[in-house]
């Protein structure tokens, strides 16, 4: 017996890398120093450009997002998936991107399925300036189901340490501004899969009049990117704090960026919720607690920042295609940072 009896294709593997070598070095920037196939990435940081620099870095995955794409055979989103949702990770403390790296696993390794994966996270490094340095492609037979995969992703980003936001200036009075998510971005997806293909019985391929389009479409609609519209805004100093809506939605999220002594009111009825949102809490009978624990409904990022400041912050988000932002809560005064909602139907 050999390794491919045994059910790893080695030549699979090099055409592989055949195919992404030229996504990975259409991501390069000027800081990369190693090309594709190195054993490890090099980057050159370029310190001329930052007084004190600190490196922040994340890890994330797409989680079960991953068995829509399956069901539609449709790879070339979850790449772009996981890197905008590393890319906000970072940014809310105020950092930019650098270079991002991938973990690709799998039960019987497709080529063409890799390179459509790989694609979508080129694509989304280019959007973001950020280069693609490296990755791991692993096939390992007996441990996924043929047709499956997973995929992890690791950024490093640089910010200067006076430029870090941290939250720890946020006061009672400050508010907080929600920016529009692009549907359930990456997260929910163990509850939206039971509705929509359990309960309700649906296929990818099911039009539903009230979404305007197809479940798979819908549900593989991509992550937002945050960084384009923010960047501008990081240099004035205004923002004082940033959650990324994802796992645990605001209930659990806004939290983590307040200090002791403060926490925040969330006001449901500034903006008008998504209706993929209220078509899975109808479908679902999903309680309203449920749902904003589970989902952004709507909201996928939130920015604190001082009241007097707001309407300027709002007015240069939408220049910058983050249009309906707007004021939806307010920091008070509480003994632990937690969320509480008013004009929650």
């Amino acid at each position: 017996m050999d390794y491919k009896g045994a059910g790893v294709d080695i030549d699979a593997g090099n055409e592989t890398v055949r195919r992404i070598r030229g996504l990975a070095r259409s991501t390069f920037t000027s800081g990369v120093l190693s090309d594709v196939g190195s054993f490890g990435g090099l980057f050159r940081l370029d310190v001329s450009r930052f007084r004190e620099p600190v490196l922040v870095s994340s890890a994330d995955g797409v989680g079960t997002k991953l068995k829509v794409a399956f069901l539609a055979g449709r790879h070339d989103t979850v790449g772009v998936d996981l890197v905008n949702h590393c890319v906000n990770d970072i940014l809310v403390q105020g950092a930019e991107p650098l270079f991002f790296l991938d973990y690709l696993s799998t039960g019987r390794l497709s080529p063409e399925v890799a390179e459509s994966v790989v694609g979508g996270m080129a694509a989304a490094c280019r959007d973001n300036g950020c280069a693609l340095l490296g990755g791991e492609t692993a096939e390992m037979p007996g441990f996924y189901a043929d047709g499956e995969y997973d995929l992890a992703g690791f950024i490093v980003g640089v910010v200067n340490r006076e430029r870090v936001v941290s939250g720890r200036g946020i006061a009672v009075g400050d508010v907080l501004v929600g920016v529009p998510s692009s549907g359930l971005h990456t997260n929910g997806f163990s509850l939206a899969r039971r509705i929509v293909f359990e309960q309700l019985g649906l296929t990818v391929d099911s039009h539903v009049e009230e979404l305007g389009g197809t479940v798979g479409d819908v549900l593989l609609e991509p992550h937002r990117s945050y960084l384009s519209m923010l960047q501008p805004l990081l240099d004035g100093g205004r923002i004082k704090g940033m959650a990324h809506i994802t796992g645990g939605g605001m209930t659990d999220n806004i939290p983590r960026v307040l200090p002791h002594g403060t926490a925040a009111v969330v006001d449901r009825a500034t903006w008008e919720v998504p209706p993929l949102f209220g078509w899975l809490a109808r479908s679902g009978r999903v309680p309203v607690a449920d749902m904003m624990r589970t989902f952004n409904m709507g909201m996928g990022l939130v920015i604190v920042v001082e009241s007097e400041c707001s309407e300027q912050v709002i007015e240069q988000l939408a220049a910058r295609g983050g249009r309906d932002s707007r004021v939806i809560g307010r920091v008070v005064a509480g003994e632990r940072p937690a969320v509480s909602y008013v004009n929650v139907e």
